[in-house]
């Protein structure tokens, strides 16, 4: 017999479901339930109590009968988390303000500082919201006056936590408000942290092939680790389980981008019976940097996070800047904190991972919540909608316009083309557009946005012209729009895949000193540490040459253009070269040089034609880039395109050569990731007659 605990319960009326949700919601929420209850069935025999709070003098707790929040009174602290027989799931080694918390780092723009001021927001006040038999929601306050101006973040803080009736888990969300006339500041990141008990929680999982047994953090101490180039990574020589002896630990090994990061978290095998503690987050709403924007997720501890906001993969792009005189608001979450346990049954690591991607399902189908109790969470009928459909038209491509299947499609604070990727201050909606490039956005917050969109396989990014004003309930059609990527005329060749990342190209086997072996074999082999260092060990004189139509881009294009590491323990660039032939060439027109960067970190790419002697390089993108994304294992960061003009008058019939030179080279983790490079010629009105060849 198994069983797993879960959610029945919904509105603060105790329906089982909000009649206010669309039928496709009511019926995926039923149809796992009546899986779970035909599977489980003794979860359907439980004896679940009604709600109760405990108000004691130093903390309060909620209690629905299946788990117990305790919560440090009144600084909102998650001190303990009781369920299924276990006292507390958080870690009980740690002091009570160092389990469970809600964080951020600022600084004052005239304070000079190293590095941001860490804040653990412990608040000053605490108010019952709504307590009834059905859902409990406690607040817990900071606010800001001017006394506090330098030593506290200028924000008032507004952390809440929600219990449901029959929920196996529970809520919380935060309200971030800065008033008109108070002083300026930065905010680099915000989230919520979990440090779970490191005897119980043994195994992690983000998704269905990102999962395993993880080392303790034991093994990172100087005992039983070597710090690595970095202090996120350590080399572990003497783990307390010898099966982890001479991998790498680095929590950026489990990054994930925002559109996929809706539920990971860890599962303990010891408690008897095996139980699983999940983060799940059923929107991206108010994330920063929209749908491609990588955080952490879960890593050793066992710790797992709920970021909201950071600067990862990105650099100071993404630093919130608040002027003196600007009012901002903001709600980060609701995030849902699952619980789930399972009794006598096989596969115990399985069955829990896939029963938290059921919830997860229930989650983002009943998004946006109808019980938040704020006024500045909005529900479903104070939001709108917008729907419609995107083409393509790329000449060059077919003389009708296609449809923009799978096309992320996103509303956004207005700005510039593609100007969604640095947006933090507002909230961001996306979907993907279908087969034939409709799309639909729901649960929109009323405002002003500018319509966003990029299209996988195509270079660059659309914008709508016109702005779109959402307004409680309404139902936008902006019709049919199409998007004309850059193009100048006919493609002459091309190296790469557009899709903003450099995935497709080759990426090498890492040192078998410095593995982690959940990569090996594994579709993101890009993550294994010290890849940089690769390149030098594949060229360790001369630089990649590439050779139009005899390279192969998967096996000969190097994944990243990184510094190499002389003799004598300074770094130096590297020129990268592409070599083409071209049988005839138009010395009247001119070409257009494509590059398409997947990331960049403190670099400057200059591009030369033919001759590599000119200090004056014929293009050059200046010092670009503060990513870290090299040193971080991601395969991009913050998609960048340049458009090169190239005269036919520096082509020359037959051999041609472009040279790519990447220079500034002062750590192994500067450098650029391509996305994408392509060659056209000039316009033609059919494409034909280009003058290339691949032989």
């Amino acid at each position: 017999m198994s069983t797993f605990h879960v959610r029945s319960g919904r509105g603060p009326k105790g329906d089982v479901f909000s009649v206010s949700k669309t039928w496709l919601s009511v019926k995926l929420c039923f149809i796992v339930l009546l899986i779970q209850a035909v599977t489980f069935p003794a979860a359907a025999a439980q004896n679940i109590t009604g709600l109760q709070l405990h108000i004691r003098e130093q903390d309060v707790v909620m209690d629905n009968g299946i788990l117990q929040v305790t919560l440090s009174k009144p600084a909102g602290m998650i001190t303990g988390i009781q369920y299924n027989g276990v006292d507390n799931l958080l870690e009980i080694l740690n002091e009570d303000s160092n389990r469970g918390y809600w964080d951020l780092v600022w600084d004052a723009p005239e304070i000079k500082r190293k590095k941001g001021e860490f804040d653990r927001m412990e608040t000053t006040n605490f108010t019952v919201i709504v307590e009834t038999e059905n859902q409990i929601e406690l607040s817990f306050t900071r606010m800001w006056d001017p006394s506090l101006e330098g030593k506290v973040v200028p924000l008032n803080i507004d952390k809440r936590f929600v219990m449901l009736r029959n929920s196996s888990g529970f809520y919380t969300y935060g309200i971030y408000e800065h008033l008109k006339d108070w002083p300026a500041f930065n905010l680099t990141n915000t989230r919520i942290v979990f440090k779970l008990r490191k005897d119980k929680f043994h195994y992690m999982a983000m998704s269905d092939n990102r999962q395993r047994y993880m080392p303790l953090p034991d093994d990172r101490t100087a005992e039983r680790g070597q710090p690595l180039a970095y202090p996120e990574a350590v080399l572990l020589v003497n783990p307390v389980e010898p099966e982890f002896k001479g991998e790498v630990d680095d929590k950026y090994q489990y990054s994930i981008e925002n559109k996929d990061n809706r539920v990971h978290g860890w599962i303990s095998t010891v408690t008897d019976p095996p139980m699983g503690f999940w983060q799940i987050t059923p929107s991206e709403e108010f994330k920063s940097g929209g749908p491609l924007k990588q955080c952490l997720t879960s890593h050793v501890g066992p710790i797992t996070l709920a970021i909201f906001h950071s600067t990862h993969y990105s650099g100071a792009d993404l630093i919130l800047q608040f002027g003196p005189n600007e009012p901002w608001k903001k709600v980060f979450g609701p995030v849902f904190i699952h619980l789930n346990s399972l009794v006598n049954g096989d596969d115990p690591l399985k069955r829990l991972w896939e029963d938290a991607k059921q919830q997860m399902e229930v989650e983002v189908q009943s998004w946006p919540y109808d019980f938040p109790a704020s006024k500045d969470f909005l529900p479903l009928d104070q939001r709108g909608s917008v729907s419609g459909r995107l083409l393509v038209h790329d000449r060059y491509i077919s003389d009708e316009d296609l449809p923009g299947n799978g096309t992320l499609v996103g509303l956004a604070a207005p700005g510039d083309v593609g100007s969604w990727q640095f947006e933090c201050k507002g909230y961001q909606f996306w979907t993907k557009a279908d087969e034939k490039g409709c799309f639909s956005i729901t649960g929109i917050r009323p405002g002003t946005y500018n319509l966003f969109a990029y299209v996988p396989g195509l270079i660059g990014d659309y914008r709508y012209d016109a702005e779109v004003t959402i307004s409680p309930g309404c139902d936008k059609d902006v019709g049919t729009l199409v998007y004309e990527p850059p193009r100048s005329g006919p493609t002459l060749w091309e190296i790469g895949i557009p899709d903003r990342t450099a995935a497709e190209f080759f990426v090498p086997d890492p040192n078998p000193k410095y593995i982690n072996k959940l990569y090996l074999n594994h579709t993101d082999r890009f993550r294994q540490y010290g890849l940089w260092e690769r390149y030098a060990d594949l060229y360790p004189h001369n630089d990649m040459v590439y050779t139009v139509g005899v390279s192969d881009y998967r096996k000969d294009f190097f994944f990243a253009q990184v510094t190499r590491k002389t003799d004598n323990n300074t770094y130096q660039g590297s020129t990268w070269q592409i070599k083409f032939k071209l049988d005839i060439v138009d010395k009247n027109n001119t070409y257009k040089l494509r590059i398409a960067l997947a990331t960049a970190h403190v670099s400057d790419l200059q591009v030369r034609i033919n001759d590599l002697r000119p200090s004056n390089p014929h293009f050059s993108t200046g010092l670009i880039g503060n990513d870290n994304t090299i040193a971080r294992h991601g395969i991009h960061g913050l998609y960048r395109l340049y458009n090169v003009d190239v005269p036919g008058v520096q082509l020359v019939e037959g051999n041609n050569t472009i040279f790519l030179t990447r220079t500034f080279s002062t750590s192994p983790f500067q450098g650029i990731m391509y996305d994408y490079i392509r060659l056209e010629g000039p316009p033609s009105s059919k494409g034909n007659n280009l003058g290339f060849s691949s032989k």
